[in-house]
């Protein structure tokens, strides 16, 4: 049940998929709000606080992820050789993606020299810093990278819609509940 297998997903992939999916989406709309703020607004700072803070625990999340996706089986996936390969180039995508935002971003923060305070629970030390134009060139990166993300991660919606309306697979229910994924 915790542990992939090649019928399905495990329920720590599941669970690693759909939070982290959810803080994306909740990051991109915190980021784009943000950006609108002015200096007297109360969320003016905070804002960026729990951007920063969130950002943090989802690049923890994310090398997770990855290490587990290495050790743990990955389930037969469903369609033609042509969706099959799409699937894997559009899933690379997206972990590359979320990682050179991550990265970009702890780089935006960073660029003063100072940590990252992640909920005041615990401090990300900033280990790279002061590089020319490092916070500019980062955060470029960081926003058309979120963007491509976003576009990416919408298609990857609408292919596993399209795979449970149209094609009948059980693609999108294994990613539901690992229950669901081995009764067939």
């Amino acid at each position: 049940m915790w542990r992939n297998t090649r019928q399905g997903w495990g329920l720590i992939s599941i669970l690693l998929h759909w939070v982290s999916a959810l803080v994306v989406v909740g990051l991109f709309i915190l980021s784009w709000w943000m950006t609108g703020l002015g200096y007297y607004d109360s969320w003016y700072n905070l804002a960026p606080w729990w951007h920063r803070s969130l950002g943090m625990l989802l690049l923890a999340a994310t090398l997770l992820r990855v290490m587990w996706r290495f050790l743990q089986p990955t389930p037969h996936a469903q369609g033609s050789r042509l969706e099959r390969l799409t699937a894997h180039l559009g899933h690379t995508g997206l972990y590359a993606l979320l990682l050179v935002i991550l990265v970009s971003g702890y780089l935006i923060s960073t660029a003063d020299g100072r940590a990252i305070s992640v909920f005041g629970w615990f401090d990300v030390p900033a280990l790279v810093h002061d590089l020319p134009n490092q916070a500019t060139l980062a955060g470029t990166v960081h926003w058309y990278s979120a963007l491509a993300l976003m576009i990416i991660a919408a298609g990857h919606s609408l292919a596993a819609l399209k795979h449970h309306w149209l094609d009948r697979h059980d693609t999108l229910l294994r990613m539901l509940s690992p229950h669901l994924s081995r009764r067939r």
